[in-house]
Order: structure tokens, then C-alpha cells, then sequence
């Protein structure tokens, strides 16, 4: 093998190995870390960042790019070494324009600001959070300064989560969603349910034990997998061999058990990567929307269908007697699938949850357009709030504080959740088309051929591929709103009475 490229991938490896450490600081942040070790947290975050970033933009990566160019031309495009060298240019090109001074500060701002966030949305305190806000937008907006070739600014906010991909694009998928969707939810959403069981009270063990139960029956593997408590839930890990998901649980609310089948699809991913992409930058999903597919597709279309609860509804009911023994699976299941405006996102139905996107799209784009003032976002937020899901929201903690990513500066991210919705019905069909017996091995709790099916055909593959590529290799063709639109309408108007 070309020694030059020996060398590519052992300079990468530490970058990576540098990379995943961050990950898992932030993971013992969120999870694990006393509250006073914020600061220090915040300073050794930043020192990795630097160091990260400048061995990553080194004179020397370019050399090695700029020299392997004639043995990159002699590859298969295909192949693993392609793949690296071609991903490694635009990753290097990219994040050269961006000072390591700047790249590390956002990085200290974001894990100065996380403890602060949480703060605020248990004080609901907007106020405490909005200077940690200010400081992480005008970072970005010296980020997006570093940067000439966008059609507007949002676009490279978005690139860092769903690289190739234009604001005007997802304006326009996001208007026909809005569009479908608002009559739909105002048909579907004034149905009246029952379901005043969903109270509760679920004790918080039962739902851990039980979260792990349908997981693990996923791909969920307690030697290569852990699921503990946080805040915010999400997914982390060091490597395709050590995945950290995370949840939460409330006596008040079941929502944990699909908490955990989101992130374990996050996990599943993450997992799946084909290990000969380990430490390198091709060793992770390829982009924010096509990690929310896999999220969406067990939460949702494998989490909240009929044939999953014919399998699962018994030990459900034996896990929560006091609540469900005489509740009947029908009951149950239109409960689950009720479209019910609410306040938090991340406990959204299926058709209002895209709602909740749209209005952050939105907002994000004004606050850095400079037509929203920051010291306003809760006026704004709560009048827009109220005009997409016709609820008044009564504090900023149901409100503009609930979601972490702005302490973060995840502006960009957002977006990335609908395209994934979107996305998740498309793979789901083509796996569907592929193997049409799916739904019968649901009824006996057998889903190990749908996540082979998965890891063969997207997770092995990592970042080999650009987004688009990936998605064009698995569906075979590019993102389309109408299968989701489809599945949304079929679904839900089913549940409707006649």
C-alpha cells in the first residue's frame, strides 16, 4: 500500500482518537460529572479542540492530499482508501478557513453554557441563559464570516450537519410539508381520545427494565452498549465498539421507552459502521438527517406499529399493571399514536413533531438574518408556537429553553430532525420492497432482519459516501417528502372514526 497514505491514516487516527475523547467528556458532562467540574470540563474540551483542530489543518495533511491525488485516481471510487482521501480533502478544506482559536472557543462556550442552559430550563430563567446565547451566535457568526461560497448565510450553519445541502432546499421541502401536514393535523388532531390513562403513575424502574428489554431485542449489546441518565437525551461514542446512549423517566409519562428506541437507533448506527472505517473520519453516519432516519425508523415506524405491540403489549401490561391491566392493546395503541398538539418536541407525535421543527428552522434562519432580537425569542417563539400548534405556551421552560442544542451552538442542526422523518420512510420502504415479511417477524419480537438489512445497506458504509450519494445508494433516488407524506396520511386517517 502507498506509504503516503500509511501516513494520511496514522495522522488522521490521532485526530480522531482526539475527536472521540471530546465525545466522551461531554457524554460524563451530561451523564456523570459532579456540578461543580463544569469549569475544568470547559478548559480540557477547548485544549483537545485546539489541538484537534490544528493537527487536523497542518500544512503537512495537505501535502499528503495534494501527493496522493495521482494514487486516489487509480482507486475504485468505492473503495475504503478512496473514500478516505477523498472525504479527508473536503473535511481539510473545509475546516481550514476556521481559525483554531475560534474553533476551540466555540467549543469552551458550548460547555460553559450547557450547565447554565440547564439551569435556566429548571429555573425557567431565560434571562440567566440569554448571555450564554449571545456569545454562542456572535461565535457563529464569525464562523460563517470564515466562509464566502454560500447562496446565504444558514447555509454553512447547515453544511456542518447535512453537508451538500442548501437552505433554499430544505425551505422547500420543509413549505410542502407544512402544507400537507397543517390540514391533516387540523383532521386527525381534534379527534378526541381515550386516553387519560397516560398519566400514569409508570414507575421509573419498570420503564428502565423494560426500555432495555425492547432494545435489546434491536441490536442493543451490554458489551458494546450503555444506557444511563441525562437532561437532554442523545447518543455518543468512542468507537463503533463502545456506544453510549442516554434517556430520562418521569412517574408521569411512558415517553422513556421510545426515548430509548430513538437513540438506539442512533446507537445502532454508530455501531453498525464497518470497522475497517475505525479511527478515521469515515467512522461515523454520514450526516445529521440520515442519523435521524435511523432514530425516526425504530422510535416510530418499527416503535409505534401494530405488529410491534402484538409481540410487545403483554409484557407491557405485566411491567405496568396499576396502569394498563385492563386497559385494552387498541386503547393502547391509538393513545401512542394520538396527534395531540404539546409543548416539548422531543414528546411530539409523529405529524406534530415536524411542526416543532419548522418553527425552529424558522427562528434560527431570522436570528442570524439579524430580524429577530435575542432578548425577543421567547415572544417570538411563543407567538409562533401558538399559530403552528394552537396552544399557548405558559413559561420558556416548556418554551424556548427546552431543547440544549442552541448552549451548544447546534444552529443548523435542527432541520436535520424533519429531513430525517422524511428520509426514514424511504429506507423503510425499500426495506420493506426487499424483505415483504417484516411485519411477521415484528409479531415475534424478531427484528434482526431489518437491522442486518440496515447495517449492510447504510450503516457499513459510514462516510464513504456524501449524503446524497448514500441516500441515492439505498432508496435509490434523492430525498422526496411523499412517501412520509403517505405514510403520515394512511396511518393517522385510520385512526380517525368514520
Amino acid at each position: 500500500m502507498n506509504e503516503r497514505y500509511d501516513e494520511l491514516k496514522s495522522r488522521l487516527a490521532a485526530v480522531h482518537d482526539l475527536r472521540r475523547a471530546q465525545e466522551v467528556l461531554f457524554w460524563d458532562q451530561t451523564v456523570m460529572m459532579p456540578p461543580k467540574g463544569s469549569p475544568v470540563r470547559s478548559a480540557q474540551l477547548t485544549t483537545l479542540d485546539r489541538i484537534a483542530h490544528d493537527l487536523f489543518v497542518s500544512d503537512e495533511i495537505g501535502w499528503l492530499l495534494e501527493e496522493l491525488a495521482p494514487y486516489e485516481d487509480g482507486l475504485d471510487y468505492d473503495s475504503d482508501e478512496a473514500s478516505l482521501i477523498r472525504t479527508t480533502r473536503r473535511d481539510w478544506q473545509k475546516s481550514r478557513r476556521v481559525p483554531s482559536e475560534l474553533a476551540a472557543e466555540m467549543v469552551g462556550a458550548a460547555a460553559e453554557a450547557h450547565d447554565v442552559w440547564a439551569k435556566a430550563r429548571q429555573e425557567n430563567d431565560f434571562a440567566l441563559f440569554l448571555p450564554h446565547l449571545e456569545r454562542a451566535v456572535e461565535l457563529k457568526r464569525r464562523y460563517i464570516d470564515c466562509f464566502d461560497d454560500y447562496d446565504e448565510p444558514y447555509d454553512v450553519l447547515l453544511d456542518d450537519y447535512e453537508p451538500g445541502m442548501k437552505t433554499a432546499e430544505v425551505r422547500a421541502v420543509f413549505d410542502d410539508l407544512k402544507r400537507e401536514l397543517v390540514p391533516l393535523i387540523a383532521e386527525v388532531g381534534s379527534v378526541e381520545g381515550d386516553d387519560a390513562f397516560m398519566s400514569g403513575p409508570w414507575p421509573t424502574d419498570a420503564q428502565h427494565a423494560f426500555s432495555l428489554r425492547v432494545i435489546e431485542r434491536f441490536g442493543y449489546d451490554p458489551r458494546f452498549f450503555r444506557l444511563d441518565v441525562t437532561v437532554h437525551p442523545f447518543a455518543a461514542s468512542s468507537g463503533t465498539q463502545d456506544i453510549r446512549l442516554t434517556t430520562r423517566y418521569s412517574p408521569e409519562d411512558i415517553t422513556s421507552i421510545f426515548t430509548a428506541m430513538h437513540e438506539c437507533g442512533h446507537g445502532l448506527y454508530e455501531h453498525g459502521v464497518s470497522t475497517s472505517l475505525e479511527r478515521t473520519p469515515l467512522c461515523h453516519g454520514v450526516s445529521s438527517a440520515l442519523h435521524e432516519s435511523q432514530s425516526r425508523l425504530w422510535e416510530n415506524i418499527v416503535g409505534r406499529s401494530r405488529p410491534f405491540w402484538n409481540h410487545f403489549y403483554p409484557a407491557l401490561q405485566e411491567a405496568f399493571p396499576g396502569v394498563l391491566g385492563d386497559v385494552e392493546q387498541e386503547r393502547w395503541y391509538r393513545a401512542i399514536n394520538r396527534v395531540k398538539p404539546s409543548y416539548i418536541r422531543v414528546d411530539a407525535d409523529e405529524a406534530t413533531y415536524n411542526l416543532h421543527i419548522i418553527l425552529r428552522f424558522e427562528l434560527e434562519q431570522e436570528i442570524f438574518a439579524g430580524t429577530v432580537a435575542l432578548a425577543d425569542l421567547p415572544e417570538a417563539w411563543n407567538a409562533r408556537f401558538e399559530e403552528y400548534l394552537g396552544i399557548p405556551v405558559p413559561n420558556d421552560s416548556l418554551g424556548v429553553l427546552q431543547d440544549v442544542h442552541w448552549s451548544g451552538g447546534g444552529f443548523g442542526y435542527f432541520p436535520t430532525y424533519s429531513l430525517g422523518n422524511i428520509i426514514s420512510v424511504q429506507i423503510w420502504e425499500r426495506a420493506l420492497a426487499d424483505l415483504p415479511d417484516l411485519h411477521d417477524g415484528f409479531e415475534q419480537g424478531e427484528f434482526g432482519q431489518l437491522h442486518d438489512w440496515l447495517r449492510e445497506n447504510l450503516y457499513s458504509l459510514g462516510r464513504k459516501f456524501t449524503p446524497q450519494e448514500t441516500l441515492e445508494r439505498v432508496v435509490g433516488g434523492p430525498i422526496d417528502a411523499a412517501p412520509y407524506v403517505r405514510y403520515l396520511t394512511d396511518k393517522l386517517t385510520a385512526l380517525t372514526p368514520a
